[in-house]
């Protein structure tokens, strides 16, 4: 039988190490995982028992509204103007969605077809890179060099010239260009101004801009992620997808909100409407109320991650891994060490989990880009993190 859509797909190449993980684990390894970016921080009490409470309603029990019910959206534009200042009619520019991959991946789905073309930075996110072409459309990668790599200071301007120079080189010319920072996996970081100019940018051409804010609220060090939407003028351009999956803790609510252009929003909410019924009902009555209760949950998230930051950084640094701290996101992105440059990147990985019992992704399964590189989620507590390291310090011997 022949399969559609899926056919293109390469294997999953976190799988490989989930797999010797797991192995490990039953042969009585104690495995230090780093590896899948699924966050293990409580969510907010508030929302835990507003979700009880709801739950035990039978009139939640029916179908919800597909673009979310108003409460929510409401405390959706609420946030945008505590947090970024910016003014969101949540009737018309937010839409919910369940969790930030469906709207992104949706909304692929309203904007592009086959013939069409779309810019992904590279490494990326895989759901940025697939999403256009699962709707059928061409996918350009353009470079994202690491805020830690040798031959580059500046990755923002490396990759604002990448997307210059790919407008330039394609036909026909991109309808879309889907971005994220602070970026996943590369963790580069960019100001408002770089924003202001990729508004300007993508008005010129009559380009869209997607942009994925998943770590909207993880950053360290007194910086302070932009929306893009804080840009005048950006949502002529551009909608932003807001998740509480890191900010709130919540990864497996699934509830996230797209807001911006008013076109757009409705376009998605409209495909939306053939496609579900939104998020369970208790569980967007419980988000209303983490966003509207528990407004500085995400910086009790913060400081913890920053914690885990530090833990990892400094504790690869004392084994001869220098890896600078990333300014935001709940990840280091980490070059593999010059001894080891000749392993790609998932043979690096397979010998950390193999010999040293600590699971991180393989930068290659980010796209073409990712490749000498591996990244670690910090979802793991300082103390783990710090033995991490020790059991590192014993596999990287050349290191030393």
């Amino acid at each position: 039988m022949e399969l559609r859509r899926i056919n293109g797909l390469p294997p999953y190449v976190f799988k490989v190490i989930d797999d010797l993980k797991v192995a490990a684990r039953r042969a009585g390894e104690d495995v230090i995982d780093l590896g899948f970016g699924n966050p293990d921080i409580p969510s907010p009490e508030a929302a835990v028992e507003k979700l009880v409470e709801a739950a035990r309603n039978s009139r939640n029990h029916r179908y919800s509204a597909s673009r979310g019910i108003p409460k929510l959206r409401a405390a959706a534009a609420d946030l945008y103007l505590r947090r970024f200042g910016v003014e969101l009619d949540p009737e018309t520019e937010i839409v919910t969605t369940i969790g930030a991959k469906e709207g992104l991946s949706h909304l692929m789905w309203v904007l592009l077809g086959p013939g069409d073309t779309a810019l992904v930075p590279s490494p990326s996110y895989p759901i940025h890179i697939y999403a256009p072409l699962f709707a059928g459309a061409d996918v350009r990668q353009v470079r994202m060099s690491a805020p830690n790599s040798e031959h580059e200071d500046a990755p923002g301007e490396a990759f604002f010239a990448g997307l210059m120079e790919s407008w330039e080189a394609t036909w026909p010319k991109p309808r879309v260009i889907v971005l994220s920072f602070p970026h996943n996996p590369t963790t580069t970081c960019v100001d408002l101004a770089w924003m202001e100019r990729l508004v300007r940018f993508a008005k010129e051409r009559e380009v869209v801009l997607v942009h994925d804010f998943a770590y909207a609220d993880l950053a360290f060090d007194g910086y302070s992620p932009p929306s893009i939407l804080q840009v005048p003028g950006a949502k002529e351009v551009a909608v932003e997808l807001y998740s509480l999956t890191k900010s709130f803790s919540m990864a497996g609510w699934r509830v996230a909100f797209m807001a911006g252009n008013a076109q757009l929003v409705a376009g998605l909410s409209k495909l939306k409407s053939y496609l579900d019924y939104g998020t369970f009902q208790p569980i967007q009555i419980a988000a209303t109320v983490a966003m509207n209760d528990a407004p500085d949950y995400p910086k009790v998230v913060n400081e913890i991650y920053q914690g885990r930051r530090d833990a990892l950084c400094e504790g690869l640094s004392r084994i001869g891994w220098e890896v600078p701290k990333p300014k935001a996101t709940m990840f280091v992105w980490a070059r593999i060490p010059e001894p080891y440059r000749n392993m790609s990147s998932v043979d690096f990985a397979k010998h950390l989990v193999s010999e040293a019992h600590v699971a991180c992704s393989p930068g290659e399964g980010f796209g073409p880009g990712g490749d000498g590189y591996v990244r670690f989620a910090l979802i793991e507590n300082e103390q783990r993190i710090a033995q991490g390291a020790r059991s590192l310090r014993r596999v990287l011997s050349k290191l030393e």
